[in-house]
Protein backbone atom coordinates (compact mmCIF):
# COMPACT_ATOMS: atom_id res chain seq x y z
CA UNK A 1 0.00 0.00 0.00
CA UNK A 2 1.15 3.46 -0.96
CA UNK A 3 0.46 6.47 0.87
CA UNK A 4 -2.39 7.60 -1.79
CA UNK A 5 -4.32 4.52 -1.20
CA UNK A 6 -3.40 4.64 2.51
CA UNK A 7 -5.85 7.69 2.32
CA UNK A 8 -8.49 5.76 0.25
CA UNK A 9 -8.35 2.96 2.68
CA UNK A 10 -8.71 5.04 5.49
CA UNK A 11 -11.72 7.26 4.23
CA UNK A 12 -13.46 4.45 3.22
CA UNK A 13 -12.76 3.05 6.72
CA UNK A 14 -14.63 6.12 7.72
CA UNK A 15 -11.41 7.75 9.98
CA UNK A 16 -12.24 11.49 9.57
CA UNK A 17 -9.03 13.26 7.94
CA UNK A 18 -8.69 15.74 10.47
CA UNK A 19 -6.61 12.30 12.42
CA UNK A 20 -4.14 12.15 10.50
CA UNK A 21 -1.37 14.28 7.84
CA UNK A 22 -0.56 12.09 4.74
CA UNK A 23 1.76 13.84 1.98
CA UNK A 24 0.03 14.46 -1.06
CA UNK A 25 -3.84 13.67 0.89
CA UNK A 26 -6.08 15.72 0.29
CA UNK A 27 -8.38 16.78 3.22
CA UNK A 28 -7.83 20.51 4.06
CA UNK A 29 -5.31 21.95 6.61
CA UNK A 30 -2.66 19.48 8.33
CA UNK A 31 -4.71 18.43 11.90
CA UNK A 32 -3.60 20.54 15.39
CA UNK A 33 -3.13 16.90 16.69
CA UNK A 34 -2.82 13.22 15.34
CA UNK A 35 -0.76 11.22 12.96
CA UNK A 36 1.22 12.28 10.64
CA UNK A 37 3.69 10.20 7.84
CA UNK A 38 6.81 11.85 6.21
CA UNK A 39 10.00 10.77 4.30
CA UNK A 40 13.05 11.76 5.32
CA UNK A 41 16.77 10.78 4.04
CA UNK A 42 14.91 7.62 2.44
CA UNK A 43 12.83 6.38 5.51
CA UNK A 44 9.39 7.06 6.23
CA UNK A 45 8.41 8.05 9.54
CA UNK A 46 4.96 7.92 11.34
CA UNK A 47 4.55 10.21 14.61
CA UNK A 48 2.07 12.15 16.43
CA UNK A 49 1.38 15.84 16.21
CA UNK A 50 0.49 17.39 19.38
CA UNK A 51 0.67 20.44 21.32
CA UNK A 52 3.04 21.99 18.14
CA UNK A 53 5.44 19.47 18.61
CA UNK A 54 5.78 16.41 16.28
CA UNK A 55 6.92 13.17 17.80
CA UNK A 56 8.31 10.56 15.54
CA UNK A 57 6.97 6.95 16.77
CA UNK A 58 8.50 4.59 14.06
CA UNK A 59 10.98 4.73 11.46
CA UNK A 60 10.61 2.57 8.53
CA UNK A 61 12.57 1.38 5.47
CA UNK A 62 9.33 1.81 2.70
CA UNK A 63 6.66 3.02 2.34
CA UNK A 64 4.30 0.32 2.67
CA UNK A 65 5.37 -0.60 5.83
CA UNK A 66 4.92 2.63 7.63
CA UNK A 67 1.29 2.64 5.45
CA UNK A 68 0.17 -0.28 7.17
CA UNK A 69 1.41 0.51 10.02
CA UNK A 70 -0.62 4.04 10.42
CA UNK A 71 -3.93 2.38 9.18
CA UNK A 72 -3.48 -0.21 11.50
CA UNK A 73 -3.62 2.55 14.77
CA UNK A 74 -6.28 4.43 13.04
CA UNK A 75 -8.48 1.99 12.48
CA UNK A 76 -8.20 0.04 15.42
CA UNK A 77 -11.22 -0.21 18.03
CA UNK A 78 -9.19 0.16 20.82
CA UNK A 79 -7.93 3.73 19.94
CA UNK A 80 -8.40 6.48 22.97
CA UNK A 81 -12.00 7.63 23.34
CA UNK A 82 -13.00 10.53 20.62
CA UNK A 83 -12.40 14.48 22.25
CA UNK A 84 -14.82 15.73 24.34
CA UNK A 85 -17.81 18.07 22.51
CA UNK A 86 -17.82 21.61 23.03
CA UNK A 87 -21.13 20.95 25.77
CA UNK A 88 -19.01 18.49 27.18
CA UNK A 89 -15.39 20.69 27.71
CA UNK A 90 -17.94 23.33 29.00
CA UNK A 91 -19.10 21.05 31.81
CA UNK A 92 -15.45 20.35 32.37
CA UNK A 93 -14.44 23.69 32.78
CA UNK A 94 -17.55 24.89 34.81
CA UNK A 95 -16.84 21.86 37.36
CA UNK A 96 -13.21 22.11 37.90
CA UNK A 97 -12.87 22.26 41.54
CA UNK A 98 -15.36 18.87 41.30
CA UNK A 99 -12.87 17.30 39.09
CA UNK A 100 -9.86 18.46 41.18
CA UNK A 101 -11.64 17.20 44.63
CA UNK A 102 -12.93 13.67 42.93
CA UNK A 103 -8.72 13.58 41.25
CA UNK A 104 -7.25 14.68 44.89
CA UNK A 105 -9.54 11.60 46.19
CA UNK A 106 -8.31 9.08 43.56
CA UNK A 107 -4.76 9.80 44.01
CA UNK A 108 -5.20 9.26 48.24
CA UNK A 109 -6.84 6.26 47.89
CA UNK A 110 -4.16 4.98 45.46
CA UNK A 111 -1.72 6.29 48.08
CA UNK A 112 -3.10 4.11 50.24
CA UNK A 113 -3.32 1.18 48.76
CA UNK A 114 0.20 1.35 47.62
CA UNK A 115 1.77 1.56 50.96
CA UNK A 116 -0.24 -1.16 52.09
CA UNK A 117 1.33 -3.47 49.37
CA UNK A 118 4.33 -2.11 49.65
CA UNK A 119 5.11 -2.47 53.24
CA UNK A 120 4.10 -6.66 53.08
CA UNK A 121 1.29 -6.27 55.52
CA UNK A 122 -1.82 -8.52 54.96
CA UNK A 123 -4.80 -6.29 55.46
CA UNK A 124 -6.51 -6.57 58.76
CA UNK A 125 -3.44 -6.61 60.62
CA UNK A 126 -2.58 -10.11 59.91
CA UNK A 127 -5.64 -11.79 61.69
Amino acid sequence: MDRYQLCEALRAAGVPDAHYEIPGCPGGHPPLEGYYLAQREGEWIVGVHERGRREALETFADESRACAWLYERLTDESSPPARPTATEMDEMLHDSEGIERRAQEQLEQALTESRRGTRGDPPNGGH
